[in-house]
This record gives structure tokens, sequence and C-alpha cells, in this order.
């Protein structure tokens, strides 16, 4: 297993604010005691042509120099351009190592998945997954040629609606997206699936067997658009115990999305996006364990 991650990312925070370092620097110290093995790299910022594929010029100008708060969700913090292009660049590195065979992780923040073409939103700067499978997709890098690729699919099991990836992604012909999400929730959005997107809506305080199944069947679908590239929103907020979401997902539910994965013979990188309660490193260690088992 390859983790892309960067101490840097745990150097911007707010008092209260469940999006927080204590995330990262919990989990990092867990899963190296526990997996000896598995390769820690440190990701490269994403270049502006990188980041352009998903976001405007103006955008990134705003970020690099915000007057205010984007939204009371997502602060303004000092070099919030800095983090969120690590991030972002974690996310490209990991799709890159998959297409080279690895199975890879990006455990950075902060997350991407609510962010818009023109908008942060929800913890989210750069649309991180959706640059990486537009990156993967430009083939504008050098990999064995056996190695491009026509289709890539995106599985977002977090509980919240990755509508920033829906927005960045729809209608391309070449990507498949799935989210498997709370609904009523926030971002109030994900009723309906359209063109290549899938969304599944489940309710607050569902049976887990039924959670589980919609995630399922999410994946089914994606594997039968069959993509050359599978890259995953891993978010961990479904949990039974996450303070922001009322899901019902208990810790065996994300060891098995992660043995769905090792059964999977495609190129996979999973990116971290939400998860919230104090478990979240025992969360991350049964999802990537139950994956990278052999």
């Amino acid at each position: 297993m390859e983790i892309f991650y960067d101490l840097r990312c745990a150097a911007y925070g707010r008092p209260g604010h469940p999006e927080r370092p204590d995330r990262i620097l919990r989990t990092v110290p867990f899963l190296k005691e526990r997996h000896a093995d598995w390769h820690w790299r440190e990701p490269r910022a994403a270049r502006d042509q990188e980041l352009l594929r998903g976001h405007s010029p103006e955008y990134l100008a705003h970020v690099a120099n915000p007057e205010k708060d984007f939204d009371l969700d997502t602060p303004a913090y000092p070099n919030a351009d800095f983090y969120a292009r690590q991030s972002a660049g974690a996310a490209i590195e990991a799709a890159r190592a998959a297409l080279g065979g690895e199975r890879a992780f990006s455990l950075m923040r902060p997350p991407g998945h609510h962010a818009m073409r023109e908008r942060a939103m929800g913890f989210c700067y750069f649309s991180n997954i959706a640059i990486a499978a537009l990156d993967a997709l430009a083939a504008a890098w050098p990999r064995p040629a056996a190695r491009g690729i026509e289709r890539a699919a995106i599985w977002d099991f977090d509980a919240h609606h990755g509508n920033g990836t829906e927005a960045l992604m729809a209608h391309n012909e070449k990507i498949r997206f799935a989210s498997i999400h709370q609904y009523p929730g926030w971002p109030g959005t994900g009723t309906r699936s359209f063109a290549n997107v899938l969304n599944f809506p489940v309710a607050p305080y569902s049976s887990r067997s039924n959670h589980v199944r919609a995630v399922e069947e999410a994946l089914e679908q994606l594997l039968e658009f069959k993509p050359q590239l599978l890259l995953v929103s891993a978010g961990f907020d479904a949990y039974k115990n996450d303070p922001i979401t009322q899901m019902t997902l208990e810790l065996d539910d994300f060891a098995t999305f992660g043995k769905w994965l090792a059964q999977i013979k495609i190129p996979t990188a999973a990116i971290l996006e939400g998860g919230y309660s104090a478990e979240l490193p025992i969360l991350i260690d049964a999802f990537l364990g139950a994956w990278d088992s052999r």
C-alpha cells in the first residue's frame, strides 16, 4: 500500500471545526504502527495546468488571495492555497501510482468532493478526485502505452453527496460517477441519477443492510462501465458515531468496502474525504487493511 501524506496538511485549523488537524495526526501513527510494510510518500503540489482542468483561472486566483471566508464551513485559512494544492497533488499522484500497479491512498486534508468549478464549500477548496480523474484521462505524463485509459469511475461512499465531483464530471462520457449519501442532509443535492451520474440517496438512520447494499449496487454499476481506473472518495462520516451525520454504518462495513476492492482487478486509488469521529483512525485502518489483504 502506498500512502501519500504530508505533515504540513495538519498545520491549519480552527478550534471547534470538525475538519481538524487531529484527523490526520491521530491516524498517521496508528497506521504506521500497525503496517510497517506500507510505503509513505510525500506528494507534490498540483500545478496550475492540472487544476485548470476543473477550475477557472479566476477561481485559482481567488483561492490564492481570498478576502474573506468562502462560507461558514470553509474558512480562508492563511496559505489555504498551499494546503489545497498539496491535497490535490496527492490525489493526482495516488491515481498515477494506481495506474503503475500500486494500491494507493491519499491521507491528506483538505478534502475535495464538494468544491465546485468556481466555489469552495463544505471544507473543500479544489475538487481533488475530479482533477485526478481528468489527469489520468489526459495521458499528459510519462507512462507505459498500455496504461493509457479511456474510462474512469469514481465511487463516493462519503455520507455527503459529492456535489462538486458531480458538477465537474457530469456528461463526461469517459467517466462514470456514483455517490451514496444521506438524504435529506447537507448539501441537499443528489436526489436523481442522470447521464453518467448515479445517485443513491439513503435516508437518515436507514438500516445498515440497506445502506451497505446501496454502496454495493453503486460499485456494481460502476464496474459495468468497465473502467480502467477506479477512484474512491473514501469518506468515513457514514459511521454510526460520526458527530455531523445520522447514519448507521459500523467498523465492519468499511472493512467490507475494502474487501470488495481487494477482489477487483482494476487499478484503484482512494482519497480521504470526510470522517469526523474519534474512531477515524480505526475506520481507515479497517478499510485499508481489508483492501491490502493478499
